[in-house]
């Protein structure tokens, strides 16, 4: 049976669409799922499916949350190796001076258009922020911390389609999770 992540989009910040874990869990297990792992408050669910159409899994996760809790997040699902190839495409890697707190991945729910990869990568980051996007994802790095940054307003303001960050610790221990579950 397939694993699968599901990174839900503005989940617990700030006090905002507000769920408990143990709850998710619950409600991933009630739509027949195997396995349900969660990690952090910040709606990171790996899991076993049968469902094998990524479209339908997601619509389901966000349904039901919806009528549990009362809003409707969106969800990006990945594999256990699209996630491996996002590891992989790390351009910051090899270098010794990034602290893995201060480097978010956005996850996209849709791959960027050749016009949206354009504007982005012609942005000029602040400071000494960097960005790449590789695929569906956006890496940022943020040495000064992701809470005063400019950078990440503008990106948010040329996005044209869902994305939700996750740091780099919680991308590499959802990882280890999911594979974890492949077994």
């Amino acid at each position: 049976m397939p694993v699968y992540v599901a990174l839900l989009r503005g989940v617990n910040v700030v006090g905002s669409s507000v769920m408990k874990m143990e709850a998710l869990r619950e409600l991933c297990c009630g739509l027949r799922f195997q396995d349900v792992q969660t990690y952090v408050q910040s709606g990171n669910i790996v899991f076993r499916s049968r469902e094998m159409k990524e479209s339908t899994l997601a619509r389901k996760i966000a349904s039901a949350i919806e009528t549990k809790f009362g809003f409707r997040p969106e969800v990006m699902l990945r594999t256990p190796s699209e996630l491996r190839a996002v590891v992989a495409a790390n351009p910051f890697a090899k270098r010794t001076d990034i602290h893995p707190s201060k480097l978010l991945v956005n996850f996209l729910l849709e791959p960027p258009s050749t016009e949206l990869r354009t504007k982005i990568e012609a942005v000029q980051p602040l400071s000494s922020e960097e960005i790449h996007l590789i695929g569906r994802e956006l890496f940022i790095y943020f040495p000064t911390g992701i809470g005063a940054s400019k950078t990440r307003g503008v990106l948010d303001r040329l996005l044209k389609t869902s994305a939700t960050g996750r740091n780099w610790n919680s991308v590499t221990n959802v990882l280890a999770m999911a594979e974890k579950l492949e077994g």
